[in-house]
Protein backbone atom coordinates (compact mmCIF):
# COMPACT_ATOMS: atom_id res chain seq x y z
CA UNK A 1 0.00 0.00 0.00
CA UNK A 2 1.64 3.58 -0.69
CA UNK A 3 2.50 6.22 2.15
CA UNK A 4 -0.57 9.07 2.76
CA UNK A 5 -0.42 11.60 5.07
CA UNK A 6 -3.42 11.84 7.02
CA UNK A 7 -4.43 16.12 7.95
CA UNK A 8 -6.35 17.36 10.25
CA UNK A 9 -9.03 18.46 7.73
CA UNK A 10 -9.47 15.20 6.66
CA UNK A 11 -9.81 13.49 10.25
CA UNK A 12 -12.17 16.39 11.06
CA UNK A 13 -13.96 15.17 7.65
CA UNK A 14 -14.09 11.62 8.52
CA UNK A 15 -15.87 11.84 11.86
CA UNK A 16 -18.71 13.48 9.79
CA UNK A 17 -18.59 10.60 7.20
CA UNK A 18 -18.86 8.42 10.13
CA UNK A 19 -21.76 9.79 11.74
CA UNK A 20 -23.65 10.31 9.07
CA UNK A 21 -23.51 6.45 8.15
CA UNK A 22 -23.82 5.84 11.23
CA UNK A 23 -27.66 7.50 11.06
CA UNK A 24 -28.50 5.90 8.20
CA UNK A 25 -27.36 2.72 9.53
CA UNK A 26 -29.56 2.95 12.54
CA UNK A 27 -32.60 3.99 10.49
CA UNK A 28 -32.09 0.87 8.24
CA UNK A 29 -31.17 -1.35 11.37
CA UNK A 30 -34.68 -0.17 12.91
CA UNK A 31 -36.77 -1.25 9.74
CA UNK A 32 -34.61 -4.53 10.07
CA UNK A 33 -35.79 -4.94 13.27
CA UNK A 34 -39.54 -4.29 12.65
CA UNK A 35 -39.45 -6.49 10.20
CA UNK A 36 -38.12 -9.07 11.95
CA UNK A 37 -40.61 -8.25 15.16
CA UNK A 38 -42.99 -9.22 12.70
CA UNK A 39 -41.72 -12.45 11.24
CA UNK A 40 -41.23 -13.84 15.44
CA UNK A 41 -44.88 -12.51 15.84
CA UNK A 42 -46.23 -14.98 12.80
CA UNK A 43 -43.75 -17.51 13.98
CA UNK A 44 -44.51 -17.33 17.67
CA UNK A 45 -48.74 -17.44 16.76
CA UNK A 46 -47.96 -20.16 14.44
CA UNK A 47 -49.72 -24.20 15.73
CA UNK A 48 -47.93 -26.25 17.27
CA UNK A 49 -48.65 -30.23 16.04
CA UNK A 50 -47.13 -33.29 16.70
CA UNK A 51 -49.60 -35.77 15.88
CA UNK A 52 -51.44 -37.11 11.98
CA UNK A 53 -54.65 -36.30 13.19
CA UNK A 54 -54.04 -32.51 14.30
CA UNK A 55 -52.01 -32.31 10.84
CA UNK A 56 -54.61 -33.51 8.56
CA UNK A 57 -57.54 -31.06 10.26
CA UNK A 58 -55.17 -28.02 10.09
CA UNK A 59 -55.09 -28.60 6.58
CA UNK A 60 -58.80 -29.08 6.13
CA UNK A 61 -59.90 -26.10 8.13
CA UNK A 62 -56.82 -23.89 6.99
CA UNK A 63 -55.61 -23.40 10.11
CA UNK A 64 -52.79 -21.08 8.90
CA UNK A 65 -49.14 -20.97 10.00
CA UNK A 66 -47.83 -24.19 11.56
CA UNK A 67 -44.92 -26.00 12.71
CA UNK A 68 -45.14 -29.53 12.36
CA UNK A 69 -43.23 -32.30 13.36
CA UNK A 70 -43.04 -35.60 12.14
CA UNK A 71 -41.20 -38.48 10.49
CA UNK A 72 -40.53 -38.67 6.63
CA UNK A 73 -40.89 -41.16 4.41
CA UNK A 74 -39.78 -42.10 1.43
CA UNK A 75 -43.70 -44.18 -0.34
CA UNK A 76 -41.28 -45.36 -3.53
CA UNK A 77 -37.61 -45.30 -2.20
CA UNK A 78 -34.83 -45.49 -5.01
CA UNK A 79 -31.75 -47.53 -4.72
CA UNK A 80 -28.65 -48.49 -6.65
CA UNK A 81 -28.21 -52.22 -6.65
CA UNK A 82 -24.38 -51.81 -6.15
CA UNK A 83 -25.22 -50.11 -3.07
CA UNK A 84 -27.19 -50.61 0.37
CA UNK A 85 -30.15 -49.01 1.61
CA UNK A 86 -32.95 -47.43 -0.13
CA UNK A 87 -33.31 -43.40 -0.13
CA UNK A 88 -35.37 -39.92 -0.97
CA UNK A 89 -32.67 -39.35 -3.32
CA UNK A 90 -29.50 -40.32 -5.13
CA UNK A 91 -26.93 -39.17 -6.76
CA UNK A 92 -23.67 -41.31 -8.15
CA UNK A 93 -20.89 -39.21 -9.56
CA UNK A 94 -18.30 -40.80 -11.94
CA UNK A 95 -14.58 -39.75 -11.75
CA UNK A 96 -11.98 -40.96 -13.51
CA UNK A 97 -7.96 -40.40 -11.98
CA UNK A 98 -6.16 -38.37 -14.87
CA UNK A 99 -2.73 -37.20 -15.32
CA UNK A 100 -2.28 -33.67 -16.32
CA UNK A 101 0.65 -31.62 -16.85
CA UNK A 102 1.42 -27.47 -15.73
CA UNK A 103 4.08 -25.23 -16.31
CA UNK A 104 6.03 -23.94 -13.49
CA UNK A 105 7.57 -20.32 -13.11
CA UNK A 106 11.09 -20.43 -11.18
CA UNK A 107 13.97 -18.09 -10.66
CA UNK A 108 17.44 -18.52 -10.22
CA UNK A 109 20.45 -15.70 -10.19
CA UNK A 110 23.55 -16.81 -12.70
CA UNK A 111 26.53 -14.08 -12.47
CA UNK A 112 24.41 -11.91 -10.51
CA UNK A 113 21.75 -11.59 -12.15
CA UNK A 114 17.95 -13.11 -11.98
CA UNK A 115 16.76 -15.53 -14.46
CA UNK A 116 13.67 -17.04 -14.83
CA UNK A 117 12.71 -20.71 -16.28
CA UNK A 118 10.24 -22.63 -16.45
CA UNK A 119 9.44 -26.51 -16.24
CA UNK A 120 6.79 -28.83 -16.99
CA UNK A 121 4.96 -30.90 -13.67
CA UNK A 122 2.93 -33.47 -13.79
CA UNK A 123 -0.03 -34.57 -11.22
CA UNK A 124 -2.88 -36.51 -11.02
CA UNK A 125 -6.45 -35.68 -9.73
CA UNK A 126 -9.47 -37.72 -9.57
CA UNK A 127 -11.97 -35.67 -12.09
CA UNK A 128 -15.68 -35.50 -12.20
CA UNK A 129 -16.39 -36.64 -16.17
CA UNK A 130 -20.30 -37.93 -15.29
CA UNK A 131 -23.56 -37.97 -13.15
CA UNK A 132 -26.87 -39.51 -12.55
CA UNK A 133 -29.53 -39.26 -10.06
CA UNK A 134 -32.61 -40.41 -8.86
CA UNK A 135 -35.64 -39.58 -6.61
CA UNK A 136 -38.52 -40.75 -4.92
CA UNK A 137 -42.10 -39.31 -6.56
CA UNK A 138 -44.05 -39.24 -3.33
CA UNK A 139 -43.34 -39.09 0.15
CA UNK A 140 -45.19 -39.10 3.56
CA UNK A 141 -45.20 -36.51 6.30
CA UNK A 142 -46.80 -36.97 9.44
CA UNK A 143 -48.38 -39.64 7.80
CA UNK A 144 -49.84 -37.45 4.59
CA UNK A 145 -48.78 -38.41 1.56
CA UNK A 146 -47.07 -35.25 -0.61
CA UNK A 147 -45.86 -35.02 -4.02
CA UNK A 148 -41.55 -34.93 -3.45
CA UNK A 149 -42.09 -31.21 -4.70
CA UNK A 150 -43.78 -29.88 -1.68
CA UNK A 151 -40.81 -30.21 0.85
CA UNK A 152 -37.23 -29.37 0.36
CA UNK A 153 -35.53 -31.72 1.53
CA UNK A 154 -31.98 -31.33 3.54
CA UNK A 155 -28.82 -31.44 1.47
CA UNK A 156 -27.83 -34.60 0.51
CA UNK A 157 -24.58 -36.96 2.34
CA UNK A 158 -21.95 -38.64 1.30
CA UNK A 159 -23.13 -42.78 1.36
CA UNK A 160 -20.31 -44.58 -0.79
CA UNK A 161 -17.45 -44.99 -2.93
CA UNK A 162 -17.03 -47.87 -5.30
CA UNK A 163 -13.59 -48.57 -7.27
CA UNK A 164 -13.97 -49.99 -11.09
CA UNK A 165 -10.38 -49.88 -11.27
CA UNK A 166 -7.06 -48.07 -10.12
CA UNK A 167 -8.47 -45.36 -12.26
CA UNK A 168 -12.24 -45.36 -12.34
CA UNK A 169 -14.50 -44.74 -9.26
CA UNK A 170 -17.91 -43.81 -8.56
CA UNK A 171 -18.50 -41.51 -5.80
CA UNK A 172 -22.89 -42.08 -4.13
CA UNK A 173 -24.26 -39.04 -2.25
CA UNK A 174 -28.36 -39.30 -1.09
CA UNK A 175 -30.72 -38.25 1.45
CA UNK A 176 -31.89 -41.32 3.82
CA UNK A 177 -35.50 -42.69 2.86
CA UNK A 178 -36.51 -42.31 6.57
CA UNK A 179 -36.56 -39.02 8.30
CA UNK A 180 -37.61 -36.70 11.70
CA UNK A 181 -37.93 -33.45 11.94
CA UNK A 182 -40.05 -30.30 11.58
CA UNK A 183 -41.06 -27.82 9.28
CA UNK A 184 -43.23 -24.62 9.01
CA UNK A 185 -45.86 -24.14 6.69
CA UNK A 186 -49.20 -22.66 5.50
CA UNK A 187 -51.73 -25.05 6.67
CA UNK A 188 -54.63 -24.35 3.94
CA UNK A 189 -56.78 -26.00 1.35
CA UNK A 190 -56.15 -29.30 2.27
CA UNK A 191 -52.09 -29.39 1.69
CA UNK A 192 -49.26 -27.39 2.73
CA UNK A 193 -47.31 -24.99 0.52
CA UNK A 194 -44.95 -25.61 -2.23
CA UNK A 195 -41.16 -25.73 -1.15
CA UNK A 196 -41.90 -25.78 2.50
CA UNK A 197 -38.44 -25.87 4.22
CA UNK A 198 -38.01 -29.53 6.35
CA UNK A 199 -35.25 -29.53 8.99
CA UNK A 200 -34.02 -32.66 9.36
CA UNK A 201 -33.54 -33.97 13.18
CA UNK A 202 -34.62 -30.73 14.36
CA UNK A 203 -37.65 -30.09 17.00
CA UNK A 204 -40.08 -27.61 16.91
CA UNK A 205 -38.53 -25.24 20.00
CA UNK A 206 -35.31 -25.98 18.31
CA UNK A 207 -37.03 -24.81 14.84
CA UNK A 208 -38.74 -22.04 16.37
CA UNK A 209 -35.86 -20.69 18.07
CA UNK A 210 -33.71 -20.82 14.53
CA UNK A 211 -36.33 -19.06 12.92
CA UNK A 212 -37.11 -16.09 15.60
CA UNK A 213 -33.49 -14.81 16.10
CA UNK A 214 -31.92 -11.38 15.40
CA UNK A 215 -29.20 -12.07 13.14
CA UNK A 216 -30.45 -9.92 10.35
CA UNK A 217 -29.63 -6.88 12.82
CA UNK A 218 -26.17 -8.64 13.79
CA UNK A 219 -25.61 -9.34 10.00
CA UNK A 220 -26.49 -5.79 9.20
CA UNK A 221 -24.29 -4.45 11.62
CA UNK A 222 -21.17 -6.10 10.95
CA UNK A 223 -21.35 -5.52 7.05
CA UNK A 224 -22.42 -1.94 7.75
CA UNK A 225 -19.25 -1.45 10.39
CA UNK A 226 -16.87 -2.80 7.45
CA UNK A 227 -18.38 -0.41 4.59
CA UNK A 228 -17.68 2.77 7.30
CA UNK A 229 -14.32 1.53 8.18
CA UNK A 230 -13.81 0.82 4.24
CA UNK A 231 -15.18 4.57 3.32
CA UNK A 232 -12.84 6.31 5.80
CA UNK A 233 -10.14 4.65 4.19
CA UNK A 234 -11.19 5.17 0.83
CA UNK A 235 -11.84 8.80 1.32
CA UNK A 236 -8.12 9.32 3.34
CA UNK A 237 -6.68 7.94 -0.03
CA UNK A 238 -8.51 10.46 -2.22
CA UNK A 239 -6.51 13.60 -3.13
CA UNK A 240 -8.19 15.75 -0.13
CA UNK A 241 -6.55 19.32 -1.56
CA UNK A 242 -9.13 20.90 -1.70
CA UNK A 243 -10.51 20.51 2.17
CA UNK A 244 -7.14 22.81 3.02
CA UNK A 245 -7.95 25.24 0.41
CA UNK A 246 -11.40 25.65 1.71
CA UNK A 247 -9.09 26.71 4.97
CA UNK A 248 -7.48 29.84 3.82
CA UNK A 249 -11.13 31.10 2.39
Amino acid sequence: MDDFEITKREILASVSIVAVMLLIGILISEKISEYQLDENEMYNKAAKIESRELFQYGMDTNVGNAFVYGDLRAVDAVTYPEIDGEYCYLKKIEEHYRKHTKQVEHTRTVNGETQTYYTMETYWTWDAIGSAEIKCRQISFCGVKFDISKILLPPEKYIDTIYESKHVKYVYYGIAAALSGTIFTKLEDGTIQNGTHFYDNWSIDDTEKHLTGDAGVVVFWTLWVILIIVSVISFYRLDNNWLERQMYK
